[in-house]
């Protein structure tokens, strides 16, 4: 395989992964469109919030999986083809970014998708386990002290660039690669989530931990 094939091959394999939309399958599995319930996602939150945790939380692991993959695999071509360090982290990343982008616009649903939260997470602990930590404590954080799952996605999109930055900083080597990845992904999400941040200044954002009537199929 050569270095073009495997930069294509990568990100060809990102983009089909990542666009495969779990949640949206789940629901049909049970009879309803996920999209026209809850917040209208696609992805593992609302999977979560309208088909509860029993097909929520492994359709949250798909979407991570999905994420993973794809960077699991470009290491793996790029790597057969002889190419230095620099080269692997920017087709594991070139990869990761297409499956964030297959599963925010996913062609099989007119190329709209989820927010790319659990993919994102999924490409982070394949190419930088600081970052998917940061985000992990940016999102756990706001989301105990709020009860706003998107309030907490939206800090797990600063906490990834953020821990990045502070882990370069502290080994004095910086990548600016991975760097840009994470923060061309904060934007994303606050891109994708701007209906959420209306409500959210509006006071009207439904939180978390709250009981809330199934629907119908």
């Amino acid at each position: 395989m050569t270095t073009t094939t495997a930069i294509l091959a990568s990100i060809g394999c990102g983009y089909l992964c990542g666009s495969i939309p779990f949640g949206y399958l789940a629901g049909r599995l049970k009879g309803l469109d996920i999209r026209q319930h809850g917040s209208g996602n696609i992805g593992a939150t609302n999977a979560i919030r309208v088909l509860g945790k029993g097909i929520g939380i492994p359709v949250f692991i798909c979407d991570m999986l999905k994420g993973w993959l794809p960077v699991f695999f470009a290491e793996g071509w790029i790597t057969q083809t002889g190419a230095e360090a620099e080269m692997i982290t920017t087709v594991k990343v070139l990869a990761g970014f297409a499956a964030v982008i297959g599963h925010m616009f996913t062609f099989w649903l007119g190329f709209k998708g989820g927010k790319g939260i659990a993919t994102t997470g999924g490409v982070l602990f394949g190419i930088s386990k600081a970052g998917m930590l940061g985000g992990w404590i940016g999102f756990l954080t706001f989301l105990f002290a709020f009860r706003y799952v998107s309030l907490g996605s939206l800090a797990a999109a600063v906490g990834v660039p953020t821990a990045m930055a502070i882990q370069m900083y502290r080994e004095g080597e910086w990548d600016f690669v991975l760097l840009g990845f994470g923060l061309v992904v904060m934007v994303l999400a606050f891109v994708r989530h701007r209906s959420n941040i209306q409500r959210l200044l509006a006071g009207t954002e439904s939180k978390a931990f709250t009981k809330k009537d199934k629907p119908q199929s």
